[in-house]
């Protein structure tokens, strides 16, 4: 007998105020929410924007396993759009365009908490993942976040991906912040992709990025990015903690860290991660309200928004010896490119694999062309094959091909390697980490792949 059987009075007292039975006086007699109501509620709680999208979208086959994993009960994805206001994005003054991104952040998430109320009272079970933090960082260096809002956003019709990796809304352009509610109920009509990208291709990303995260080609270099970017989240809050530890004494401590830098972590801290750039978004015109201005006088837009990016002095963060060290020193003579960690360590071998392509450099891989075989041993015994060749990179969980250097290393050693705690001779001593071909190739690797 459970507790609650043991008190039939509190039983009977829910029955009859048929707390026990599920409303749902908002669905359809198809048993489905109707998307004309759905959608106006969204704009009622504050969107600017939303859309519908079922779990089994061929769009979302990729982040289908994963949202059922956080929320089984998923049928169907709200996705939301709030708009920012533009100006502020756009200030040199990193302190203005961060203000505009968490106001309209938390707006995002109020927007979602909202809806998901609404459908929790009326009987249908609904989760509203944050839109950025907090997250799951247990899961660090992997993915941390419940579900990907822009994969959502652009199978419900919301916007497609520019070169610059943001989603663009066709009306809003990429002044705007992205939400997502998890619904267990089909919505009557579902959105669709829209079937053009907004995105002009003209490629001020590419000139405002003060690292060369975005390439012309559309080649997007994700740890030039998150090294610079995301300088006071995540991997850069943690080298900024390790040199704290280094430290000998404050006055060492002032010698790796400039007073500036230490009041901008107290800052991110005490007020909310700050980003150093988003530059991409401050420039890019796309979108039927944004436009104008940029096609009125292409050189006024030129000067108003993108030179004053480009022409501020600040302090770039970079990973040593990587692509985006030498583009600053190159195309940005007046900022200071300081070389950095990115903080990025994998915890194991699958880690180590995936994080490849993350913060491969293809232009530090010129001149290489090989087959690196590894077989990992120990507690993850993994095959993989990695092929470098005309500055391009191709991962494969198998060993495929005659490899021109074969690594077979046991899996702690490895990752000690890697994550640089140790060095790479006493495994090589120890027979930990064993080399079959020239030792040149294992130095060519790692200048693919400055962390």
């Amino acid at each position: 007998m459970s507790r609650m059987e043991e008190h039939p009075t509190v039983i009977n007292y829910y029955r009859s105020r048929d707390i026990d039975r599920p409303v749902k006086k908002i669905l359809s007699p198809s048993g489905k929410l109707d998307a004309g109501w759905l959608r106006d509620k969204c704009l009622e709680a504050g969107a600017d924007d939303a859309g519908f999208v079922g779990i089994g979208r061929p769009g979302l086959t990729s982040e289908k396993d994963e949202i059922l994993g956080h929320f089984p009960r998923t049928r169907s994805l709200i996705s939301l759009v709030c708009k920012m206001n533009r100006e502020p994005i756009r200030s040199p003054a990193r302190s203005v365009s961060n203000l505009e991104f968490h106001n309209t952040g938390d707006r995002v998430n109020d927007v979602a908490r909202r809806i998901a109320s609404l459908l929790e009272e009326n009987g249908i079970w609904a989760v509203n993942p944050p839109m950025g933090f907090p997250m799951e960082m247990g899961n660090f260096p992997g993915k941390t976040w419940v579900v990907s809002h822009k994969t959502a956003a652009v199978a419900a019709g919301l916007g497609h991906m520019g070169i610059h990796r943001n989603v663009i809304h066709p009306r809003f352009g990429n002044f705007i912040l992205l939400g997502t509610v998890l619904v267990d109920a089909e919505i009557e009509s579902e959105s669709r992709p829209i079937d053009y990208n907004p995105c002009l291709e003209c490629k001020l990303c590419v000139a405002a990025c003060p690292v060369g995260a975005i390439a012309p080609d559309g080649y997007f270099n994700f740890s030039a990015c998150y090294t610079h970017n995301y300088r006071e989240f995540m991997g850069g809050f943690t080298n900024w903690v390790e040199g704290i530890a280094d430290s000998r004494d404050a006055r060492d401590y002032h010698g790796r860290f400039s007073d500036s830098e230490s009041a901008s972590m107290w800052q991110s801290l005490s007020y909310g991660a700050n980003y150093k750039a988003a530059y991409c978004m401050a420039v890019c015109p796309a979108g039927e309200d944004v436009i104008s201005p940029f096609l009125e006088n292409r050189k006024k837009y030129l000067d108003d928004v993108l030179k004053p990016l480009q022409g501020k002095e600040e302090t770039v963060y970079v990973v040593p010896d990587s692509d985006a060290e030498t583009y600053t020193a190159k195309r940005f003579p007046n900022k200071t490119a300081k070389a950095v960690s990115n903080g990025l360590r994998p915890k194991s071998i699958t880690g180590f694999l995936d994080g490849l392509k993350l913060i491969f450099q293809r232009d530090k891989s010129e001149g290489v062309d090989a087959t690196f075989h590894f077989t990992f041993t120990g507690r993850e015994p993994v095959l993989a094959t990695v092929v470098i060749r005309d500055r391009t990179i191709e991962i494969h969980r198998e060993l495929r091909g005659v490899p021109d250097l074969h690594i077979t290393a046991e899996r702690s050693a490895w990752l000690g390697f890697i994550r640089k705690e140790h060095g790479i001779i006493m495994p090589l001593l120890l027979r930990k980490i064993r080399l079959k071909g020239p030792v040149r190739l294992l130095k060519a690797f790692g200048r693919c792949f400055p962390a």
